[in-house]
């Protein structure tokens, strides 16, 4: 199927960044749409050029740009070479994704027409319910899955710990066998490491056994020190849990968990995780536990956002050129 370049709108300037280099010069629209956009961490501009940067060799750039007077977007697209398909930047590390966009929508739908010309298909995992936008009527949203929370609107960190004194007492065991809880931040490279290599270890489908991953997230972390926090409960050279949090704003994203099984009767990483959730509370964060609906995350969660997986067959987004098409001569 071919689509003329013609289909998109002379109203509208597309430009296509297609390395980590030609981003740079979209840094100031990105970082300007980013403010305005209902993003989260993992649409920090720094975050995306590491991205681009270290997985060019599985995932080309090719971020696009629209821009009119009426509004701009930005898709960052990649091409994927495992499957040819359209994805987002980010591999399979952000959890969420979605476009920059301000202005008028017919700017998204520009910038969405220009991928028809690579007549790939578009899939994107995962979209927030409330960055989902006005792109519903031109993609399709498949429920994925949901992300648990605490909010402190709904619980206040006193009525948090009530309900689970459990979780508290087995963490005043820990405390007695001599453990305790520390913080770091992004800077402990050496930690980062050894966390993802215990999990890598522990999980043979683990998406660490790739050893660019785990680079990635420690350039990342080192990269942006004051958003990774890494909390440990350890004793001199043993530690029985570690979990990766990012702070975003005014909320804390709990991204990765580890425990030592050799200290599960204890439960320390669901320990660890109510600990940080009940000091998060009286920080005044709410706290984000991420893809899944896992057990131990629905008994601590207070609610929950719905994520959705983002399809489009080159013919769909080809069908959006066309309307283009339709709205530059009509």
């Amino acid at each position: 199927m071919n689509v003329p370049q013609k289909l998109i709108s002379q109203k509208i300037k597309i430009s296509i960044c297609r390395s980590a280099e030609d981003l740079l010069r979209i840094r100031p629209l990105w970082e300007s749409l980013r403010v305005d956009s209902a993003g989260t961490v993992f649409q920090s501009f720094d975050l995306n050029l590491l991205a681009a940067e270290r997985f060019a060799e599985r995932e080309q750039p090719y971020v696009v740009c629209a821009e009119s007077s009426a509004g701009a977007a930005i898709i960052p697209a990649v091409l994927r070479h495992g499957d040819n398909s359209i994805r987002l930047l980010g591999d399979e590390l952000f959890d969420y994704r979605c476009f920059l966009h301000r202005g008028d929508d017919e700017v998204l739908r520009a910038a969405l027409a220009a991928l028809a010309l690579l007549e790939r298909r578009l899939e994107i995992l995962a979209m927030r319910e409330n960055d989902r936008g006005t792109m519903a009527g031109e993609l399709q949203f498949l429920p994925f899955a949901a992300a648990p929370g605490v909010s402190g609107e709904q619980i206040s960190a006193e009525q948090f710990a009530i309900a689970h004194t459990r979780l508290a007492r087995n963490l005043r065991r820990l405390e007695r066998l001599g453990f305790e809880l520390r913080s770091y931040d992004g800077r402990n490279a050496q930690l980062l490491r050894s966390l993802y290599d215990g999990k890598a270890a522990q999980h043979p489908a683990s998406l660490f056994h790739d050893a660019e991953r785990i680079d990635f997230l420690v350039s990342a972390a080192a990269l942006m020190p004051d958003v990774f926090e890494i909390f440990t409960v350890e004793k001199g050279p043993l530690m029985a849990a570690a979990l990766v949090t990012l702070r975003d704003g005014e909320c804390r994203r709990f991204y990765t968990g580890w425990f030592a099984p050799e200290y599960e009767k204890h439960s320390p990483a669901l320990a660890l995780i109510y600990e940080v959730t009940r000091q998060s509370l009286a920080e005044g964060l709410e706290c984000d536990y991420m893809t899944g609906e896992q057990p131990y995350k629905m008994r601590l969660a207070t609610s929950s956002v719905q994520l959705y997986r983002v399809c489009a067959t080159p013919q769909a987004l080809a069908a959006v050129a066309i309307r283009e098409l339709l709205i530059a001569v009509g």
